[in-house]
């Protein structure tokens, strides 16, 4: 797709009580947090995942802080995924696929968070009584 081809993604509203129950959000730390490519004014920026939402219909959307204009002015926007202006750009750690993946180049699925076990033991199984 040639970069005149690619439309600016469209911002999402806010999920709404009338939207059905509220959705399933997954966050991530400042390090380490997955990041997407937003096409703006003719070029990819680069914004780190704040967050998904799962809806209760099927529906993603990835809240971001993006500068769009390459300005250094940081904006927050949700963005429902996927769409054609938006892209991968890095997966969250232990997240990562090999190269030549539709996902690698941008057309994939973004990664669910790993789910956290407080009782696993060093080798991710949980603990046995000796």
């Amino acid at each position: 797709m040639s970069s005149e081809a690619i439309p600016e993604p469209v911002e999402a509203r806010p999920w709404r009580a009338d939207d059905g129950p509220m959705p399933r959000v997954t966050t991530w730390p400042e390090r380490g947090c997955p990041a997407l490519g937003v096409w703006s004014h003719e070029a990819w920026r680069y914004a780190r995942v704040m967050g998904r939402q799962d809806w209760a219909d099927g529906r993603v959307f990835y809240q971001v802080s993006v500068d769009l204009r390459g300005d250094t002015t940081v904006s927050v926007r949700l963005y429902q995924w996927p769409q054609p202006g938006l892209r991968v750009e890095r997966r969250p750690p232990g997240r990562e696929r090999s190269a030549g993946t539709a996902a690698d180049r941008g057309q994939g699925k973004m990664p669910r968070a790993r789910p956290r076990t407080s009782s696993a033991g060093p080798n991710g199984r949980p603990p046995t009584a000796s």
